[in-house]
């Protein structure tokens, strides 16, 4: 894995974002490469600023919901990759986050392995 790769994290759980963050260490991705939001107003404002190669993104946030994070980011032209990093599994949910612009979707509780799966997929595609 490239260690240089940016990522930016989008959740309102801090404790969320630093297990992300301690999964994305396991995957040799440098901290200072890492970007925390707490919401979507703060993901949008971060992504319209900086070029990430990858966007992790909560769903229910305060401020701005994550998928309306996703909609305004692709609405701006950024063609990142978008995680959905979320709750929300039911099927109808996976669905409207992918047509708003998400490229997948990882249901919360995951595991490291999931994450890096997923990951993976989307930095080598």
């Amino acid at each position: 894995m490239n260690h240089e790769l940016k990522v930016l994290v989008v959740d309102d759980s801090a404790i969320m974002r630093k297990v992300i963050i301690g999964i994305l260490k396991g995957l040799n991705i440098k901290e200072e490469n890492i970007t925390q939001a707490e919401d979507g107003v703060e993901a949008v404002s971060l992504a319209s600023k900086e070029q990430y190669n990858i966007i992790l993104m909560d769903w229910n946030m305060p401020n701005m919901l994550g998928i309306d994070a996703v909609i305004a980011i692709r609405e701006s032209g950024n063609k990142t990759p978008i995680l959905m990093v979320t709750t929300e599994g039911e099927k109808t949910n996976v669905v409207k986050a992918i047509q708003a612009g998400a490229n997948n979707y990882l249901v919360k509780p995951f595991n490291a392995e999931d994450l890096r799966d997923k990951f993976e997929q989307l930095i080598v595609s």
